[in-house]
């Protein structure tokens, strides 16, 4: 009988005690604020009732245990995360996780790139991530390990040298290329990682995040590891096992190739987005799955079962609710 596990990602939106200065542009919480957002984020964590669950800006762990005191289901949940950096010249969220599974090792923490990543961004920050990725072994059932990444790829935001603002249109350009070859080098170090990772311990790999870009876009799609003799869909050639060893694919391209006939439910494909900016609605949040979780794969150990967006909030305007939806995966065990 197949058994069933749930992995989730969650971008919670600058998770911070009340009174700590983020940014210059964003007044603290009161204490009234942060126990609204400290409860709303309480209740979608038990809404998604995952099994393991990735969180982004993430501004203090000791937040983020608050949060878990007033859920019902995740009291006694394992809970992995490391503080930003205090002496970092600027103060940045990071990412955890938070596991009702058992987890086979202690949690490891990325900063820097891996030695043979070009770094040419520009940025004096450009030989590490903007928020380092974070690397948990979850047991699963059947005492099988998979190793859990979540991530969080730098934002589309502009980044501005030396006085530039963006009054100026060709300012702005350069400042938007800017952020976005920092986070294309960030996809490339990350693919690195996974490859390297992936190659070496045969182990099945899930990767949780916010990439700030959809799916298809290039720096999505060098995570996943694309190319070679398999097509975007995860039919895998016949040649290309150690090849695709170290690919990802997107659970919810594996849904949609499963289930183009089932119709859509309320938080199914055709709601699929977990932003909205000046009306565009995006997936910039997403969960990648290793072969083991693709149903074609001779490896598979299971597949993709279902994928859920949680994004009724996103039209709400609720101060104390995330910019972001949420995505949940249910994974089916053979």
């Amino acid at each position: 009988m197949m058994q069933e596990i749930r992995f989730a990602t969650f971008n919670v939106c600058n998770l911070a005690p009340p009174g700590a200065k983020l940014y210059d542009n964003l007044a603290p919480l009161s204490p009234e604020e942060y126990d609204a957002k400290a409860t709303w984020i309480a209740r979608q964590i038990d809404e998604l009732d995952a099994d393991v669950i990735g969180f982004q800006e993430i501004f203090s762990q000791a937040a983020l245990r608050d949060v878990l005191a007033r859920t019902r289901n995740y009291r006694d949940a394992l809970h992995a995360g490391f503080d930003p950096d205090p002496n970092a010249t600027r103060l940045t969220p990071n990412v955890a996780l938070v596991s009702r599974l058992p987890l086979a090792a202690p949690p490891a923490m990325y900063a820097n790139f891996p030695a043979d990543v070009p770094c040419d961004s520009g940025s004096p920050d450009s030989d590490r991530f903007a928020r380092a990725p974070l690397h948990v072994q979850v047991v699963l059932p059947g005492e099988r390990i998979a190793d859990v990444f979540v991530v969080h790829l730098k934002s589309r935001r502009p980044d501005y040298r030396g006085g530039d603002n963006g009054e100026d249109p060709l300012q702005y350009a350069m400042a938007s290329l800017r952020s976005l070859v920092w986070r294309g080098t960030e996809a490339v170090a990350l693919r690195v990682l996974l490859s390297k990772m992936m190659r070496g311990t045969r182990r099945p790999c899930i990767v949780l995040g916010d990439f700030n870009d959809t799916a298809d876009a290039v720096t999505t799609t060098i995570v996943l590891g694309n190319g070679g003799t398999y097509g975007s869909t995860g039919n895998l050639g016949a040649g290309a096992a150690e090849e695709r060893r170290g690919r990802l694919f997107d659970s919810n391209r594996i849904r949609r190739s499963r289930h183009e006939e089932r119709p859509a439910g309320p938080r199914d494909a055709g709601v699929n987005y977990t932003t909205v900016h000046e009306g565009h609605y995006s997936t910039i949040d997403h969960v990648l799955v290793s072969e083991e979780f693709n149903g074609v794969s001779p490896r598979a150990i299971g597949e993709v079962l279902d994928v859920s967006y949680f994004n009724e909030h996103l039209g709400t305007a609720r101060p104390e609710a995330s910019d972001h939806g949420q995505v949940l995966v249910r994974l089916g065990l053979y």
